[in-house]
C-alpha cells in the first residue's frame, strides 16, 4: 500500500485521492444487510399499519448503524482481527460456546429471511413455487460465493454492489409514481407508538436495520482488504476512507429503506391484503402500475441473492473466529439452506417468518455491539485509536437503547 507520510491528506494531489476511492468497498458489502428482505417486510408492514408513524424509528437506527460499523471495520483495521476472533481470543471456553450458539441462531435467522425473500421474488416474477424459489436462491447464492473464493474479495464487492444499485431502482422506482406526504413525513420524525404492536414492530425494524452479522463481518472485511494498518499517516489515510465508506453505503441502505417505508405508509396504508410482501406488491403493482411492480420483485430477488452470500460469509467468520473451525463457503451455504427450505416447505407464511426473523435478530444485536463498543474503547486493544470520550458516549448510548429495546419486547413479547 502506498505510504503517504511525505504530504498530508488534505493536500494530497487529485491522483492519490482518487487511489484511496479503491478503499472503499466493505461497507457495501456489510450494507447488503441492512437492505435485505427482512428489511422488506418490516418497513412495508410498519407503513402500511402505521402511515408514516414508525419513520424515526429507521433513522434513528440507521445513524446508530453508521457508528456502529464504522466502529467494526476500524476494530479490524487497527488490531488485524475480526470481532469474532477478538472475542475467541478473549473468552473461556464455555463462555465462547455459548456465545457462538445464540450468534449461530442469529445467523440462521437471518438466513432464514433472505432465502424466503428470493423465493418469494422469483414466485413473484415467474410465479415458482416457494419450496423451489428457495433452492433457486440457494444455488445461486453459491455462484455468488464461488466469485469471493476464486477470484477474491474485490470482484466480490463489486457483484454485490451491483446488486445494491439494482435493489435500490427496483424498491425506490415507486416513488416516482406515488405523492407522499410532506407533513406525514415530518410528524413520522416525532419518537412515539401507538400500543405495543407498535413497539414489537418497531424492535422488528431494529433488527432489520442494525444487524448483528454485519458487525461480524464488516470487521472481517476491513481486516481482509486492509490487514493490519501500522499507526501513522497510512493508517489514518485508510480510516478517513473509511468513514467515507461507511458514510455513503449506510447513505444508500438508509435511503432505500426509508423509501419503503414511506411508498407502503402512502400507496399501502388501508388496503386490504397488503399484510404479505405477495399481497403489498399485487396493490403496488395495481396502484401504480405493473411496470413498478416488477421493478420491485427484482429489487427483492437482488436483495435475497445478495444478502444470502454476505449471511453466509458471515456466518463463516463467527464460527471461525469463535471454534477457531473453518469450513468451506459452498459447504456451509449447502448446510445453512436446509432450514430455511423446511419452514418453506412445510407452508408457513413467508413473510411473518420474515418479520419474526427480525425480531429475532434484535436479540443479537447486543451481543454484538456491546463488546464492539468496549474493545474499541480499550487502548491496551486500539493505541492511540481507542475511541474519543465523545465516541464513546455515542457509541454508548447506542447499546443502551438497543438493549432496553429489547428487554421492551421480551416483556411485550410474554405478556402477551
Amino acid at each position: 500500500m502506498t505510504n503517504v507520510a511525505t504530504a498530508p491528506p488534505t493536500d494530497q494531489p487529485p491522483r492519490s485521492r482518487a487511489a484511496g476511492l479503491t478503499l472503499l468497498g466493505p461497507a457495501f458489502v456489510a450494507a447488503i444487510a441492512y437492505v435485505d428482505p427482512g428489511n422488506v417486510a418490516a418497513n412495508l408492514t410498519a407503513g402500511a399499519r402505521y402511515g408514516y408513524l414508525l419513520l424515526w424509528v429507521l433513522v434513528a437506527a440507521n445513524a446508530s448503524a453508521v457508528v456502529v460499523q464504522y466502529l467494526s471495520a476500524k476494530l479490524g483495521i487497527v488490531t488485524g482481527r475480526s470481532l469474532p476472533e477478538m472475542l475467541g481470543l478473549r473468552l473461556r471456553k464455555p463462555a465462547r460456546l455459548a456465545f457462538w450458539g445464540q450468534a449461530e441462531i442469529v445467523a440462521a435467522a437471518t438466513d432464514v429471511a433472505e432465502v424466503i425473500g428470493g423465493a418469494l421474488a422469483f414466485h413473484l416474477l415467474f410465479g415458482l413455487p416457494l419450496l423451489a424459489g428457495g433452492v433457486l436462491t440457494g444455488a445461486i447464492s453459491m455462484i455468488v460465493l464461488a466469485v469471493q473464493s476464486r477470484r477474491g474479495a474485490r470482484p466480490f464487492e463489486i457483484v454485490v454492489t451491483g446488486m445494491l444499485a439494482i435493489l435500490t431502482v427496483g424498491f425506490c422506482a415507486g416513488l416516482f409514481f406515488t405523492d407522499p406526504s410532506p407533513a406525514g413525513m415530518l410528524g413520522g420524525l416525532v419518537p412515539r407508538f401507538e400500543g405495543s404492536d407498535s413497539v414489537v414492530l418497531a424492535a422488528s425494524m431494529l433488527g432489520a436495520t442494525v444487524m448483528p452479522h454485519a458487525v461480524y463481518l464488516h470487521s472481517a472485511l476491513s481486516r481482509d482488504r486492509h490487514g493490519s494498518t501500522p499507526a501513522g499517516p497510512e493508517r489514518r489515510r485508510v480510516l478517513h476512507f473509511t468513514r467515507w465508506d461507511v458514510a455513503l453505503a449506510l447513505v444508500v441502505a438508509g435511503g432505500v429503506n426509508v423509501a419503503m417505508l414511506v411508498l407502503a405508509a402512502a400507496t399501502l396504508q388501508g388496503v386490504g391484503g397488503t399484510d404479505t410482501i405477495v399481497g403489498a406488491q399485487h396493490a403496488i403493482e395495481s396502484r401504480l402500475g405493473a411496470g413498478v411492480g416488477v421493478l420491485f420483485a427484482v429489487g427483492l430477488l437482488a436483495s435475497g441473492l445478495a444478502s444470502t452470500s454476505v449471511g453466509c460469509m458471515a456466518g463463516a467468520e463467527i464460527m471461525r473466529g469463535l471454534l477457531h473451525v473453518r469450513i468451506p463457503l459452498l459447504a456451509r451455504r449447502l448446510i445453512t439452506l436446509v432450514p430455511a427450505l423446511v419452514l418453506l416447505g412445510i407452508g408457513l407464511d413467508p413473510t411473518m417468518l420474515l418479520v419474526g426473523s427480525q425480531v429475532v435478530l434484535s436479540f443479537g444485536i447486543a451481543f454484538a455491539v456491546v463488546p464492539l463498543v468496549v474493545y474499541t474503547s480499550r487502548r491496551s486493544i486500539m493505541g492511540a485509536d481507542a475511541n474519543a470520550l465523545v465516541t464513546r458516549i455515542v457509541a454508548s448510548a447506542v447499546a443502551v437503547v438497543i438493549v432496553v429495546l429489547n428487554v421492551a419486547l421480551v416483556w411485550l413479547t410474554f405478556a402477551g
